[in-house]
């Protein structure tokens, strides 16, 4: 598939003003393009390099780069000293996304697409949704904070919203691989960015939303705009939606968009609710009831009040798509989601649970999910720190959140980037109220806590997940929380 220098020229014309463009002759305008990139080192022949201004880097330093790869064309924001044919316009970011489309054949008109957005649960509700559509019978795309998965090939994902001329590249290879939807994740960074631009969704979902980011976007209001672009900017015609109706600001978005959400809850009024359930540390069992539809009863093997809600943000957002023997059977079958709850047993009788959780409200979660579970004889130690470059007043809060439910804190690093360790350590530390240590190391940390777990002993390691490295003063270093604990598993 490709279209021509001037195809791309022309759609652009006609999306925005003051777009110029530079040609060696008359033949550029028939170049044709096949690629839109904009990482200089993913470009391949026929690629059209899309010169983004950065934070970190701009994109018009490598052109050569991408030249010498085998690029035929460039959009940027102002001329370079090159031969390649361009098109410069004010904001690349403003039309690379809908040039992505256009150039890869706009694939999301031909995929189901799922978008979930929310603070906390986006990830487990994808894997629940992708379990879902593949009980019935689909193959499935994900994109997510985990893995990109293009329905054949997967990999690691190295952030939750992709560039958007990768996400439609990615949007095309589950078209050609035959997938009948994509499930992903959409974070108020990438909605804000625009890098959802090109895309269009069947099915917008929100989950909750709590204070994060807001180094990021200042306050709560701005936070809500940006995940509210998801149903404003992004939805195909006639979308049909899911909210939590139990979160106001999903509340707001139901007020919204009454005839296109469905509102899911545990409280009245919502469209969507558990009439009852029962959880364990061995699965979930509940009934789902929703106005219009029979009433669905469900065995899961996740567990944990806020999986209950992650199945049920799913299911409501799949009741009429999907036929109900197939949702029964996509919960019953979902996989444990890396990072998410993920439980280890030890050969000591003690276990660990490794989980994303790294706002308060998401590690108060976690704790008392394990606490209600466990009992109160078991010992629970909670693990966790703060990424550097963050919003810094909940250090504190996650340090009064571990205290209310754990009997022991390690305070650790997490991602410190370019701040200290110790600082972000003791910033946690001035909110703890039961008996803490400070371990900034982190391999060092979680060896010292598996160390020290007596049989009955629960430890909780929380913040990173499944990512398998720790980022410090511009390095990276491998580590992921899980292969640790069962290296040392394995070696006792």
């Amino acid at each position: 598939m490709s279209v021509s220098f001037s195809d791309v020229l022309s759609f652009v014309r006609a999306k925005g003003k003051n777009v110029n463009v530079r040609v060696k002759s008359q033949d550029d305008f028939f170049v044709q393009i096949s690629e839109v990139i904009s990482d200089s080192r993913e470009v391949t022949p026929g690629t059209l390099f899309a010169c983004i201004t950065g934070e970190n880097s701009d994109g018009h330093n490598f052109v050569s780069m991408a030249e010498t790869k085998g690029a035929c064309a460039l959009l940027c924001e102002h001329e370079v000293s090159s031969d390649l044919p361009q098109i410069i316009v004010e904001r690349v970011r403003d039309y690379l996304g809908e040039v992505a489309s256009l150039v890869y054949g706009n694939p999301s008109s031909r995929l189901l697409m799922v978008g979930v957005t929310g603070t906390n649960g986006k990830t487990t509700t994808t894997y629940i949704t992708r379990s879902i559509l593949q009980a019935a019978g689909m193959r499935v795309g994900l994109l997510g904070t985990i893995i990109e998965s293009d329905g054949v090939n997967e990999k690691d994902a190295d952030r939750t919203t992709p560039e958007s001329s990768e996400i439609q590249r990615q949007l095309h290879s589950m078209v050609r691989n035959g997938c009948g939807a994509c499930v992903m994740e959409t974070s108020s960074h990438g909605l804000f960015l625009g890098r959802l631009k090109g895309a269009l969704y069947d099915v917008p979902v929100f989950t909750n939303l709590y204070p994060e980011h807001l180094d990021f976007h200042k306050d709560m209001e701005n936070y809500f705009a940006a995940k509210k672009l998801l149903f404003t900017n992004y939805t195909k015609p006639g979308f049909m939606g899911a909210a939590n109706h139990d979160d106001p600001y999903g509340r707001r978005l139901l007020a919204e968009f009454p005839g296109n959400l469905r509102g899911f809850g545990l409280n009245d009024g919502a469209a969507s609710r558990v009439t009852s359930s029962h959880t364990s540390l061995n699965g979930t069992d509940l009934e789902i009831s929703t106005e219009g539809f029979s009433t669905l009863t469900l065995h899961s093997p996740l567990v944990g009040d806020f999986n209950i809600m992650n199945t049920l943000c799913a299911v409501t957002a799949m009741r009429g798509r999907v036929d109900d023997d197939a949702i029964v059977r996509g919960i019953a079958n979902v996989p444990q989601v890396p990072g998410r709850l993920e439980r280890i047993d030890l050969p000591n009788g003690a276990c660990v649970f490794v989980d994303f959780a790294h706002t308060p409200s998401a590690l108060r979660s976690v704790l008392s999910v394990i606490r209600r579970l466990s009992g109160s004889e078991r010992r629970i130690i909670s693990m966790f720190g703060h990424g550097g470059g963050r919003y810094q007043q909940n250090r504190p809060e996650l340090g009064k959140a571990a205290s209310e439910f754990a009997d022991e804190i390690i305070i650790t690093s997490d991602n410190a980037r370019d701040e200290e360790p110790q600082a972000i350590a003791e910033a946690i530390a001035g909110g703890a109220t039961i008996p803490y240590r400070i371990i900034t190391d982190r391999p060092e940390a979680v060896k010292t806590g598996l160390d020290g777990l007596k049989s009955g002993d629960i430890l909780v390691i929380t913040g990173k997940g499944p990512e398998k490295f720790i980022t410090i003063k511009g390095q990276k270093i491998p580590f992921n929380d899980a292969e640790a604990v069962k290296s040392w598993r394995d070696s006792h």
